[in-house]
């Protein structure tokens, strides 16, 4: 499956299902940066690029995109037996409570849109699945998923399911900080090799490869339960 492949409405579903206005509630979670900002770990752009930077190679977006890769490639493949597998540990898969919640709840609310407007019979077989193992779902799982069931090569899905991740997160720094828009901007631009490498190496990894040595960003999120004021979910 290649980039010339794929059909022009293809790629406009993908913005869709990628946009600020998709109703998975992303807006609400910050990843833990809203402790990160207010322990003073980042104070600036250039630190909350980097925080991010480590958080693509090293810790958890990097596993979001292993889970998206393989979903992918698996749905492509039509190997429904891994596929569970991979749901399986997605569910599993994650450092912090708050992590586990903005995941599920994000997870679930795609599920449930893109079953209403853009139905798909993988995503109906997986959202019984899912039910009758009692597991939520994840969303790197089911944008992965319902990218190659709409034809969408990974090189071009995995690297904007990654730069969505990483633009919400800089759209909770801008206002924790806080940073001007063109901040923002620039910090987005600055993160671009960053998507391309994490996507590159994520684009043939499998579960087997999971892992993080990005251990401040779980903390973040642990220290973020107990925060006293707080403007995200997570």
């Amino acid at each position: 499956m290649s980039a010339e492949q794929c059909r022009p409405v293809a790629l406009l579903r993908l913005q869709s299902w990628l946009s600020p206005a998709f109703p998975t509630g992303s807006y609400s979670y910050s990843h833990g940066l809203e402790w990160a900002v207010e322990a003073e770990h980042i104070l600036d752009r250039q630190g909350l690029a980097d925080w991010l930077k480590t958080d693509l190679c090293y810790g958890s977006g990097r596993n979001e995109a292993i889970f998206f890769s393989a979903a992918w490639r698996s749905t492509v493949h039509n190997d429904r037996a891994t596929l569970c597998e991979i749901a399986e540990v997605a569910a599993a898969f994650r450092g912090t409570s708050e992590f586990a919640l903005e995941s599920s709840q994000q997870g679930a609310a795609c599920l449930a849109t893109l079953r209403q407007v853009w139905p798909d019979r993988v995503l109906d077989w997986l959202s019984e699945v899912l039910r009758d193992r009692g597991l939520d779902p994840a969303l790197a799982v089911i944008l992965g998923v319902r990218s190659a069931r709409q034809g969408i090569p990974a090189s071009l899905a995995l690297p904007a399911f990654l730069q969505s991740y990483v633009v919400n997160l800089v759209t909770a720094g801008v206002r924790l900080i806080p940073l001007g828009q063109t901040d923002g901007q620039l910090a987005i631009a600055e993160l671009e090799d960053a998507v391309l490498a994490a996507s590159a190496q994520a684009e043939d990894a499998t579960i087997d490869d999971l892992g993080s040595a990005a251990f401040m960003v779980d903390l973040a999120s642990t220290a973020h339960e107990t925060q006293y004021t707080r403007l995200f979910r997570s």
